[in-house]
């Protein structure tokens, strides 16, 4: 009896925490729709990354050889690709290094009020359709210290660093609802930056979890595995107690 009030006492205390840790933003998220088995996309989405994010973003969990080993890429096409940054004695950093960025930060501190975060596990910590989404919802916002907002994460102390692909939207919604409309046109079409917002969240999914797909992989081979271990454990356990009974 005591076991069993210690076990619903357990449960009790779970519950609550369970709706918490499994809530999700309230602003309805875009589906990315990435493919992890798709590398030329996964690499059009590094090359975005490291063009348009690294200056501000690192990704201090992952390495630049570790990216290129899995995209087959050659250390030299990592180093012409991807390292924008020197060492202390002004060399380039090698491709065996962890990604880190230059800025320092103090200096990110007094421009945008806060260090940039590292975006590693932000695939992982937010989901990828929360990062597609959040890349295809920046607004124009004077009241914002940069001139931007976003319709998911309110408020958000970053720039647009997309603007020249996207263009510029601007909320046309009125009490409070956000519609965005575009207000000047970029580079590419609304479908093409879709495409280039997708390849972008493909990478970072991808750099979140370098060995998810080998581990999905690796799990279709035990689940096979255990299966025909089960239908032999079957007919040996038949044909034992064949006699028996």
């Amino acid at each position: 009896m005591k076991k069993f009030a210690t076990l619903a006492f357990v449960v009790a205390c779970l519950v609550p925490a369970g709706p918490a840790m499994a809530a999700g933003p309230s602003a309805p998220l875009d589906r990315a729709n990435i493919d992890l088995s798709d590398t030329a996309s996964i690499q059009r989405g590094a090359e975005y990354f490291f063009q348009y994010c690294i200056g501000c973003h690192s990704l201090e969990h992952a390495r630049y050889n570790r990216i290129g080993q899995d995209l087959g890429l050659t250390d030299e096409q990592v180093a012409e690709k991807f390292v924008h940054t020197r060492d202390a004695a002004g060399d380039p950093t090698g491709v065996g290094e962890l990604i880190k960025i230059a800025m320092r930060p103090d200096d990110a501190e007094e421009w945008f009020a806060q260090p940039a975060p590292d975006l590693t596990l932000t695939a992982r910590a937010n989901s990828p359709d929360w990062i597609y989404t959040v890349l295809r919802n920046f607004y124009l916002d004077d009241s914002r210290p940069l001139g931007v907002n976003n319709a998911t994460f309110e408020a958000m102390g970053m720039p647009h660093v997309l603007w020249e692909l996207q263009g510029w939207q601007k909320n046309v919604g009125e009490d409070g609802e956000i519609k965005l409309e575009l207000v000047e046109e970029g580079k590419m079409s609304a479908e093409e930056y879709d495409e280039v917002v997708r390849d972008i969240t493909a990478f970072m999914t991808y750099v979140a979890e370098p060995i998810r797909m080998e581990r999905e992989a690796m799990g279709m081979y035990v689940i096979w595995f255990l299966i025909v271990f089960t239908i032999l454990a079957y007919l040996l356990k038949k044909e034992y107690w064949r006699d028996v009974h």
